[in-house]
């Protein structure tokens, strides 16, 4: 069969390249979205879906390369699913990624921020601190696999090694599948969670039927031998608890600003530590908190901004829509002390209104740290508020956000509707060798505004 070459023009939100057929009078046809390639090269691809409008494949040959194509580190990364773009040279991924947050604030949001920051960069390879890996018994293989999930499949990929992880995780994943073999319940374990602290590195067995004495013995030698500590997880995440050995402490550390903060491996926590402390620092200083200021962050969690927010601030008022969270935040203040300076709510900040920022009372600086689902119900709450009570609105909100799409709508909210400008915006490049974009944006309050009409798309992840 004869190949059907494309001309690649530009990347997708999947790092997927995206061509076009060409009509029989030369005119462009259906779009295709294909895995591997790379914009400006020219390639033959095999379809894995086809739509009417649309088709998406692999690539097949490749017959012209980009300059920007490298040889990818990791020799699973054409089946694993852990990474997309390792053959994407790492300083383009970020261009990439940058373009991505820039096309997604206009094409959604109908907005521009005034200035583009300099992306924030990290190490690209042994970043990866909290991963979580798929265990499975394969029959056919007569092993059990450790490790991310294949691309587009449930199947776990047969990977010995990993490059985005440390270097001692990743020496660690071949004796795990030894482990995992030789226990009783091997085919009632199906995933292993991973957190790097300071000091310790906890590996969390999800187990679906009790370890047996002989289980045990092999499961703590195996702790002493690679120095982590197991916890077992019977149940859901709430059930995880420490097993062996005892007695360590799992933490990470903000330098900066004197904080230490612990936390459970089932906890969300940024993977890459290195870039979480880069992008804490940037946050804080984009906010330009005075030492008079009142300060709310939004989708606290731990504390993770809250903390170091409290050592610039007057008060860090922390808001979190889990009791749980926001009790082992305060603790966390407490430890570090801190609590004099803050104070914690719970609330559902995904159906905030207007009527619970005036009970929160008036916040000089804002800090909004979503999950993907983004902080659209925020965003709505202080439009009504910029129309009936605008001397509560803050004079500047810091947006750290893990989804360009759900930003770019809640921008357009604010810049539109509740009397903000997009003062500045930009990228960090948290997951390397992947499509992932964690962005940050920087709002400033006018003094004058009238609103605009604007219906925020639905962007739904």
């Amino acid at each position: 069969m004869q190949e059907t070459f494309i001309n690649i023009k530009s990347l997708d939100m999947d790092a997927r390249g995206v061509g076009h057929l060409e009509n029989e009078d030369g005119t462009q046809g259906k779009v295709i979205f294909v895995e591997g390639a790379l914009p400006g090269e020219r390639v033959s691809f095999e379809t894995l879906r086809k739509k009417k409008n649309w088709e998406s494949g692999r690539m097949v040959t490749l017959q012209k390369a980009s300059s920007m194509r490298v040889e990818p580190k990791c020799p699973h990364f054409w089946h694993c699913g852990g990474c997309s773009m390792q053959h994407l040279e790492p300083s383009a991924q970020v261009a990439m990624k940058q373009r991505v947050l820039e096309d997604n604030l206009w094409h959604i949001g109908k907005t521009k921020a005034e200035n583009i920051m300099r992306p924030m960069y990290g190490p690209t390879w042994d970043y990866r601190y909290r991963a979580r890996l798929s265990v499975r018994w394969v029959a056919k293989k007569g092993t059990v696999l450790v490790g991310f999930h294949e691309r587009h499949s449930s199947y776990v990929a047969d990977m010995t090694s990993c490059e985005i992880l440390p270097d001692h995780l990743s020496a660690m994943l071949v004796p795990l599948r030894e482990l995992v073999g030789a226990l009783s319940i091997y085919q009632q374990m199906p995933q292993i969670e991973i957190a790097v602290g300071e000091e310790t590195t906890v590996l969390v067995l999800r187990i679906m039927a009790p370890l047996t004495p002989a289980d045990e013995t092999l499961v703590k030698a195996f702790a002493d031998q690679w120095n982590i500590q197991w916890w077992l997880q019977p149940k859901g995440p709430d059930t995880a608890a420490p097993y062996y050995p005892l007695g360590k402490e799992l933490y990470y550390t903000l330098p900066e600003f004197g904080i230490k903060m612990p936390f459970k491996p089932t906890d969300f926590t940024q993977v890459n530590h290195q870039i979480n402390r880069l992008l804490v620092h940037k946050a804080l200083n984009l906010l330009e908190v005075q030492p008079t200021d009142r300060v709310a962050d939004l989708f606290c969690g731990l504390g993770n901004f809250t903390l170091p927010l409290a050592t610039q601030a007057r008060e860090v008022v922390g808001i979190e829509g889990s009791t749980a969270l926001t009790t082992r935040a305060l603790e966390n203040a407490k430890a570090n002390g801190l609590a004099d300076k803050t104070t914690f709510y719970t609330r559902n900040l995904f159906e905030v209104t207007k009527d619970d920022l005036i009970a929160l009372g008036k916040f000089d600086r804002m800090l909004v740290d979503p999950p993907r689902d983004g902080a659209v119900a925020l965003a709505i709450a202080l439009a009504e508020l910029r129309l009936t009570n605008p001397d509560l609105l803050p004079q500047r909100i810091v947006y750290v956000s893990c989804s360009p799409s759900t930003l770019a709508r809640d921008a357009g909210i604010l810049t539109h509707r509740a009397g903000y400008v997009l003062k500045k915006a930009g990228v960090a490049n948290m997951f390397p060798h992947t499509s992932h974009v964690e962005s940050i944006g920087v709002f400033e309050r006018l003094a004058d505004f009238q609103p605009r009409e604007f219906a925020a798309p639905d962007v739904a992840e």
